[in-house]
């Protein structure tokens, strides 16, 4: 597993630019902290072994071995209204919205 490296503010402004993100000068400093905070919980998190842990289907199933599910029916109960949604789009085709490429 490789280890993640550390962001620089740099990475940050790159990161804002391309976000379209305006962040304040005195905000920089923050969010890099905060996003090498998050960076290190991840990294943390991908050391633990899981290996044999079996998903849980709810978290307190851990401690409830016959927890029935509370899942309703998948069923629609709603009628389709995509084409009257997309009346008043300014580009559509085959029920998709068409928007402008934004990255070249």
């Amino acid at each position: 597993m490789t280890k993640m490296t550390h962001l620089t503010l740099s990475d940050v402004l790159r990161i804002a630019e391309l976000s379209q993100l305006e962040i304040p000068e005195d905000q920089l400093q923050k969010n890099l902290d905060q996003l090498n905070d998050i960076f290190a919980l991840v990294e943390k998190m991908r050391a633990i072994n899981v290996e044999g842990v079996e998903p849980l289907s709810h978290p307190i199933a851990a401690h409830y071995s016959d927890l029935a599910l509370r899942l309703r029916e998948d069923r629609v109960t709603e009628t389709d209204h995509h084409e009257q949604y997309q009346q008043c789009a300014p580009s559509v085709k085959d029920g998709l919205y068409l928007v402008p490429k934004v990255i070249e």
